[in-house]
C-alpha cells in the first residue's frame, strides 16, 4: 500500500485469484472523489484458441485458472456437445454433474476458510499477518484446520480419480466422458460425500456462531456501504431451483421479479460487454436495458452473478438441508432479493451444503456405474454454447468452428466479467464510505478490499479486454546498473523515448 496527499494505491490486492490493484483518489477536502478496481494484466485465451481443434478446448481452457480449471473444462465440454450436436448418455451426464459438485464443494471450502473467511473469522481490522488460514486456525482451533485441509484433500483425490488429475482434468469429451465409474469408485464417492455433507453443516454452524451471532458483523453486512440494487443472474432447473451444472439462465430485476429466462444458445440476446480504458476486464451488462454506467437500479443494465445472485435468481434449492438453510437466510435478511454484498459469504456456505447434498444423491444413483459413457459424434461441427455455474458465477463458452472442427471464433464470458461492473461499484462505494485523509489505516483499506473479495473474483480468467496497445515500459541500463534510456508505449499506442 502506498499513499500521497491525494492518492492511495493498494497494490497488489490480496486473497483473490489473479492480480489487481485499487486506486483511490481524494478531493481537496480529503474525501474520496473516485476509486477504481483495476486489473493490469492481459491474457488472450480467446484469440489464441483460433485455429485449434475444437476437441482440444476443454484442456486448453482449463489452463486459464489453476483454482477453477474444472469450471472451464466443463463449460467447454458442454459447448462441444452443442458444436457436434450430440447428447451424452445418462451415465455420462451423472458422472459430469457428480464431478462438478465435488469441485464446487472443494472450491467453496477454499474461499470460505482461506480467502474470504479470515475477514470475519479473524476480523476485518485484525493485523494483516493474522488475516489468513493460520489466523483462522488460531481462532477456531487446530482440529478444525485439520478437518478443513483433510476434507479438501479427499475431494481433490476424487477429482483426480475421475478427471485424471485434480488440477487440469481430462474427463470431458464431446458426447460424454473419458472414464466410467466402477463399483469401487462409487463406494469411495459415497464415503466422501457423507463426510462432505457433515463438513458443510459444520461450516454453516461455524458461520452462525462466529458471524451471525455478532451484532457488529451483522450491522456491517446490512450497511449501505456494502449494498447495491442490481439485476441478478443464475442457472435454474425447470422448477427455478438452483443448479450448478445445467438448466436455463434466469435473470431477476432489482425488485426480485423475473426479467428473463433463456437457454444457453440465446445468451447473446441478453448479454453484451462494455470496455473501459483503465482495465483489462470487460464489463458485462444486459443488452436490452443498455449500458448506463456504473450505477444501480432497474434502469441500469448492470447485473451480478455468484452465490448472492444465484440465491436471488432461484426460488430455492432441490436438496433439503440447503433449502432449510436458504429459508433461514431469506427470513434473517428480511426477504428477497438480498442486495447486501457481504451476504455472499453466507450464500456461499449454503451452496456448499447444496453441492455436498447433490454429490451424495449422485453418488448413490443406479445409473452412475453404467459402462455406456459416450455417444460418438457423427454430425459436422458448427457452433455451440456451454454454460455452467462456476463458483464465482455464470460462465459462458461459445465456439464457432469450420467444417473440420477448427475454432474460427471463441467467446468466453467468465463469472468475474459478469460481476465486473458491480465489483467496481462496490469498491468505490466502500472507499467513499470508509476512507478519508484522516482514515487510511491498514484495517480500513482491508475493509475496502472486502468489497471485491466477497465476489471471490478470478481476474486471471476475466482479463479479455484489449483497450488499445499493450502498455510497455522498457529500461535500458548500463553495466553499472544506471539508466541509459527509457522506452514507453501507452494505451493509445504512442511511444516516448527518454
Amino acid at each position: 500500500m502506498s499513499s500521497t496527499a491525494q492518492r492511495i494505491t493498494i497494490d497488489p490486492v490480496t486473497r483473490l485469484e489473479g492480480h489487481g490493484k485499487i486506486e483511490i483518489f481524494l478531493n481537496e477536502s480529503g474525501q474520496v472523489d473516485r476509486a477504481f478496481f483495476q486489473i493490469p494484466e492481459l491474457r488472450g485465451f480467446e484469440k489464441f484458441a483460433e485455429g485449434r481443434p475444437a476437441e482440444d478446448m476443454p484442456q486448453i481452457t482449463s489452463r486459464i485458472c489453476g483454482v477453477c480449471p474444472t469450471a472451464h473444462h466443463m463449460a467447454s465440454t458442454k459447448a462441444l456437445d452443442a458444436v457436434y450436436k450430440v447428447t451424452p448418455p445418462p451415465a455420462a451426464l451423472r458422472i459430469r454433474e457428480l464431478f462438478y459438485n465435488v469441485f464446487m464443494v472443494e472450491d467453496h471450502s477454499l474461499h470460505i476458510y482461506f480467502l474470504g473467511g479470515p475477514d470475519f473469522i479473524v476480523g476485518p481490522q485484525a493485523p494483516a499477518a493474522e488475516r489468513n488460514i493460520l489466523g483462522v486456525i488460531g481462532k477456531v482451533g487446530v482440529e478444525v484446520g485439520v478437518k478443513v485441509v483433510g476434507m479438501r484433500r479427499k475431494l481433490r483425490e476424487l477429482l483426480a480419480l475421475t478427471g485424471g488429475k485434480a488440477g487440469h482434468p481430462v474427463l470431458g469429451l464431446p458426447g460424454g466422458v473419458a472414464k466410467r465409474i466402477s463399483k469401487e469408485d462409487q463406494a469411495q464417492f459415497r464415503a466422501v460425500a457423507n463426510e462432505a455433507v457433515d463438513f458443510a453443516k459444520f461450516t454453516l454452524d461455524v458461520f452462525d456462531k462466529l458471524v451471525l451471532k455478532r451484532s457488529d458483523y451483522v450491522e456491517l453486512i446490512l450497511s449501505d456501504i456494502f449494498t447495491h440494487k442490481t439485476y441478478y443472474m443464475g442457472t435454474v432447473d425447470e422448477s427455478n431451483r438452483l443448479n450448478f451444472y445445467d438448466g436455463a439462465v434466469r435473470v431477476v430485476k432489482p425488485d426480485g421479479s423475473e426479467y428473463a429466462k433463456f437457454p444457453a444458445s440465446q445468451y447473446l440476446n441478453y448479454v453484451a460487454e462494455h470496455v473501459e480504458p483503465w482495465s483489462y476486464v470487460k464489463f458485462s451488462y444486459l443488452k436490452p436495458v443498455g449500458w448506463k454506467g456504473f450505477v444501480d437500479g432497474a434502469d441500469s443494465g448492470v447485473y451480478s452473478v455468484a452465490p448472492l445472485a444465484r440465491l436471488n435468481a432461484a426460488d430455492g434449492f432441490a436438496t433439503p438441508g440447503a433449502q432449510a438453510a436458504y429459508q433461514q437466510y431469506v427470513e434473517t435478511l428480511q426477504g428477497k432479493p438480498v442486495h447486501h454484498t457481504l451476504a455472499h459469504h453466507w450464500a456461499r456456505a449454503i451452496e456448499l451444503l447444496s453441492a455436498a447434498e447433490r454429490m451424495k444423491e449422485l453418488a448413490d444413483h443406479k445409473e452412475l456405474t453404467d459402462p455406456n459413457v459416450r455417444t460418438l459424434p457423427t454430425e459436422i461441427p458448427t457452433e455451440g454454447v456451454g454454460i455452467v455455474e462456476a463458483p464465482r458465477g455464470t460462465l459462458i463458452h461459445h465456439y464457432v468452428t469450420d467444417e473440420n472442427g477448427l475454432i474460427r471464433k471463441a467467446n468466453m464470458i467468465v463469472a468475474t466479467t459478469n460481476n465486473a461492473a458491480r465489483i467496481a461499484m462496490s469498491v468505490e462505494k466502500a472507499a467513499k464510505g470508509l476512507v478519508s485523509r484522516d482514515h487510511i489505516s491498514d484495517g480500513v483499506l482491508n475493509m475496502v478490499e472486502m468489497a471485491f473479495r466477497a465476489y471471490d473474483p478470478c481476474n486471471g480468467c476475466a482479463t479479455h479486454s484489449l483497450p488499445g496497445s499493450m502498455p510497455l515500459l522498457i529500461h535500458v541500463r548500463e553495466a553499472d546498473g544506471s539508466t541509459a534510456g527509457l522506452l514507453r508505449r501507452d494505451l493509445d499506442g504512442s511511444i516516448t523515448r527518454k
